[in-house]
């Protein structure tokens, strides 16, 4: 378990934040940290819950960022499903 900086976006925001993770989160719990910015500020909350798309992909809820071959400072969205 390491600290990992990775930027996000949530779906519907325009700001990109700078979050930083555990290397060993749940994706659920990766997609909480980076919606913490954006939800309820900028982007309406919805009562769906939040998955990490990565290049493009939904990654499965119990990815890492190890499984998932995330690098730092990647680009994490935090998108409802």
């Amino acid at each position: 378990m390491a600290p990992f900086p990775v930027q996000g976006i949530t779906e519907g925001d325009f700001v990109v934040v700078l979050a930083l993770v555990d290397s060993e989160q749940p994706m659920s719990e990766v997609a909480q940290a980076i919606a913490y910015h954006g939800v309820g500020k900028r982007v309406a909350a919805q009562d769906r819950p939040l998955r990490v798309r990565y290049q493009g992909d939904l990654l499965p809820d119990d990815a890492t960022i190890e499984t998932a071959g995330i690098a730092p400072m990647d680009v994490l969205e935090a998108v409802y499903a």
